[in-house]
C-alpha cells in the first residue's frame, strides 16, 4: 500500500506542475515560481516520499534539456551583426561584475569566491527564459533582436566566469579542469561527427535522441567538474548549433521543436524540486528583508545602467523604447536559484541569504510580467521564431508575393 500511494502521490504531482501554473498565469505569476511555490508548500506532505530520487532525476533532465535548448538557440550571426555594441556591453558587464564582487568583500566581508558568485546570482539575466518570452512582452523586432544578444552575451559570460571561480581554489585543479574542458570542446564536434555519420544514417529519426544523450552527457561531464550541469548542456547545443550545416538534422527546426517540447515538460519538476530543499532558515522575516532590500538596491540599478547604455549606443531610440529593452532583460531566475544552492551547500552562506536571492529573483522574474506583458510560461514551443533584427518575415514576403503574381495575372 505505501508503494501504491507514493505512485497516486508522483501522479498527482504531474497533474498539478500542468495543470496549476498554467492556470495562475492568468493572475500574471509566471509559471516557474507557482511550481517552485509548490515544492516549498509540499515538502511536509511528500516527507519520506520513496520516489524521491526519481524527482531528482526529472529535475536534472529539466535543467540539462533547459540549457541544451539555450545552447541551440545561440546563432552567431546575430551575434557578429552586433559584435561592437556587445563587446561594450560585455564589457560594462564584466566592470558591473567586479565592482558586485568587490561590494560583496568590502561591506560584508565575504571571500572572492563567494562575493563573485553572489554578483554573478544577482547580476545574470536568465537567457532562456527571456528569449522564450519576447513575443509576449510587446517589443518591436530591433528590441528584441538587441534583448536577444546581450542575453545571449550575458549568458556566455556568465558561464566562463562560473568556471573559473569554482575551479580557481588551486592552479592546478583549474588547469586540470580547463584542460578536461578543452578535450570536451574538441571531442563534441568529433563526436557529433561520428554520430552523425555511422549512425544516424542507419537509424532515421534519432537526431533528437542522439543530441539529448550527448548534451546529458556533457552536463554530467562537467558537474563531475564542480561546475554545475547547465555548462555542459550548454556547450552541448552550441556545438550542436555550429555544425548545423554539416550535421543540418542535427539541429534542424523539428529538432529544435523537439528539445523545446521536451524541456517544456521536464523543467518544471527542476523548480519544483528545488522548490523541496528551500530550509526552513530561508522563509523568514529577516530572509525577506533582505530580498527586499536586494530587490529595491540591485533592480533600478541594472535597468538603469541598461537604460544608459541603450541611450549612449543608440541615441535615436526613444526613451521607452530603451527602458523596455532593460526591463526585459531584468529576470534572473535560472541563475540566482542555481548559485544561491552553489553558495549555499558548498560556501556556507546563511539560510537567510539564501532566502532573500530566492526573494530577489522572484521579483526580477516578475517584473517584466507585470509591466510588459504575459508571464514566463513553460510553454516555449508557444514563443516565435526568433529572427534577426532587418530580416523579412518569410510568411509576409511569401504573401506579397502571391498578391504580385495575381495582380500580373489580372
Amino acid at each position: 500500500m505505501p508503494h501504491i500511494t507514493d505512485e497516486i502521490l508522483f501522479l498527482a504531482l504531474i497533474v498539478g506542475l500542468v495543470l496549476i501554473p498554467r492556470a495562475l498565469q492568468r493572475l500574471r505569476i509566471p509559471a516557474p515560481l507557482t511550481s517552485f511555490g509548490l515544492g516549498m508548500a509540499a515538502t511536509a506532505l511528500l516527507s519520506g516520499f520513496e520516489q524521491e530520487a526519481t524527482l531528482a532525476l526529472l529535475a536534472t533532465l529539466g535543467i540539462s534539456s533547459l540549457f541544451l535548448f539555450a545552447g541551440l538557440e545561440i546563432d552567431t550571426e546575430d551575434l557578429a551583426k552586433g559584435k561592437w555594441p556587445l563587446l561594450g556591453h560585455l564589457l560594462v558587464r564584466s566592470l558591473t561584475l567586479a565592482g558586485g564582487a568587490w561590494l560583496a568583500m568590502t561591506l560584508f566581508g565575504f571571500g572572492w569566491q563567494t562575493a563573485a558568485l553572489l554578483a554573478l546570482a544577482l547580476l545574470t539575466p536568465s537567457t532562456g527564459f527571456i528569449l522564450d518570452t519576447l513575443a509576449g512582452l510587446g517589443l518591436t523586432p530591433p528590441e528584441r533582436y538587441w534583448v536577444t544578444i546581450k542575453a545571449v552575451g550575458g549568458e556566455l559570460l556568465a558561464l566562463a566566469v562560473l568556471f573559473v571561480v569554482l575551479q580557481a581554489a588551486s592552479p592546478q585543479q583549474l588547469a586540470a579542469s580547463s584542460a578536461a574542458l578543452v578535450a570536451m570542446i574538441v571531442g563534441l564536434p568529433l563526436l557529433f561527427m561520428l554520430l552523425g555519420r555511422y549512425l544516424a544514417p542507419h537509424a532515421p529519426g534519432s537526431e533528437f535522441s542522439l543530441l539529448v544523450m550527448v548534451g546529458l552527457i556533457s552536463a554530467y561531464l562537467t558537474y563531475q567538474l564542480g561546475v554545475y550541469y547547465l555548462v555542459g548542456a550548454f556547450l552541448a547545443g552550441f556545438v550542436a548549433r555550429l555544425l548545423r550545416r554539416r550535421l543540418p538534422a542535427l539541429a534542424s527546426d523539428a529538432n529544435l521543436h523537439a528539445i523545446r517540447l521536451f524541456a517544456s515538460f521536464f523543467v518544471p519538476f527542476y523548480f519544483f524540486h528545488r522548490g523541496m530543499a528551500v530550509p526552513g532558515g530561508a522563509m523568514t522575516v529577516q530572509a525577506l528583508q533582505i530580498g527586499g532590500a536586494l530587490t529595491l538596491a540591485v533592480l533600478p540599478l541594472r535597468i538603469g545602467a541598461l537604460w544608459l547604455q541603450r541611450r549612449v549606443i543608440n541615441r535615436d531610440e526613444s526613451v521607452m523604447a530603451s527602458l523596455r529593452v532593460a526591463t526585459a532583460l531584468t529576470p534572473t531566475l535560472i541563475f540566482t536559484l542555481v548559485l544561491a544552492t552553489i553558495l549555499r551547500e558548498r560556501y556556507g552562506i546563511s539560510d537567510a541569504l539564501y532566502g532573500g536571492l530566492l526573494v530577489y529573483a522572484a521579483a526580477s522574474t516578475l517584473l517584466p510580467s507585470m509591466l510588459l506583458g504575459k508571464p514566463f510560461d513553460f510553454d516555449i514551443t508557444l514563443s516565435e521564431p526568433r529572427r534577426p533584427a532587418g530580416e523579412p518575415d518569410e510568411d509576409a514576403a511569401e504573401a506579397a508575393l502571391v498578391a504580385t503574381a495575381r495582380e500580373v495575372q489580372r
